[in-house]
């Protein structure tokens, strides 16, 4: 990923809706979800729902595919670990054990 396109990424996950969307499509995994599940869990109306996923596919984010009457919404995970490595690329002058997440905290308490 360049700069131009990871701007873009950045762009549209930086507004809340966009942001809840795709946590939203990342916790379904590769399967992914359909539009009015979507709108259904974070409470949203269809056509705001379409305006934000719109911004999505365009920012290369997110998948869409047609399932009859139906749209399906699948995050981009190649797009987002792309994102990913280009913001933490070159990180702590190459010493990635230095920069890397922590691992998450699990109820055995933290790694």
């Amino acid at each position: 990923m360049e700069i131009t396109n990871a701007t873009v990424a950045l762009a549209a996950l930086g507004q809340t809706t966009r942001l809840a969307v795709f946590r939203l499509l990342v916790e379904a995994g590769p399967s992914g979800r359909m539009a009015g599940e979507i709108a259904e869990a974070l409470g949203l109306p269809g056509a705001t729902l379409s305006f934000h996923l719109k911004e999505l596919v365009a920012a290369g984010l997110v998948q869409s595919e047609a399932r009859g009457r139906h749209v399906c919404y699948r995050a981009d995970f190649a797009a987002m670990n792309g994102l990913i490595e280009f913001l933490t690329r070159n990180c702590c002058g190459g010493d990635t054990a230095q920069c890397a997440p922590a691992a998450p905290c699990g109820p055995e308490g933290c790694a």
